[in-house]
């Protein structure tokens, strides 16, 4: 199993509705995220996938939730936009763009230095 792992950020406002303490307050955070691909096989250069590749999936995908209030995005508009739900969102949007023979393994999400939550496979 080969896995590539690549990094982004985006910076974004959002409340925990229903939450009792701070969180229920609008504020934002400098998220940070990392995204890891899995293969089986290598392609005829001796890699899964080029990085810039991976790269530019991740920041696509990271750029729809930056510098945006994310309880108005349409996939938090009954979830809480928690950092747990940003990283299956972000999960499954990326895996939306790989291409065949890679998946997307883990997406860990960081709202700050100490905090990050993980989805995965």
């Amino acid at each position: 199993m080969y896995e590539l792992i690549v990094e982004s950020e985006f910076s974004a406002a959002h409340r925990l509705r229903g939450y009792d303490g701070q969180c229920e307050k609008l504020h934002g955070h400098n998220w940070r995220v990392e995204m890891t691909v899995a293969a089986d096989r290598l392609n005829d250069l001796g890699m899964a996938m080029d990085f810039k590749d991976v790269k530019r999936i991740l920041n696509e995908v990271v750029a729809g939730f930056d510098h945006v209030f994310l309880n108005d995005l349409p996939e938090f508009g009954t979830q809480n936009p928690t950092t747990e739900n940003c990283a299956r969102t972000i999960f499954e949007r990326c895996g939306e763009h790989m291409p065949e023979g890679l998946r997307v393994r883990e997406v860990t999400v960081w709202e700050s230095p100490r905090c990050r939550a993980r989805y995965s496979e």
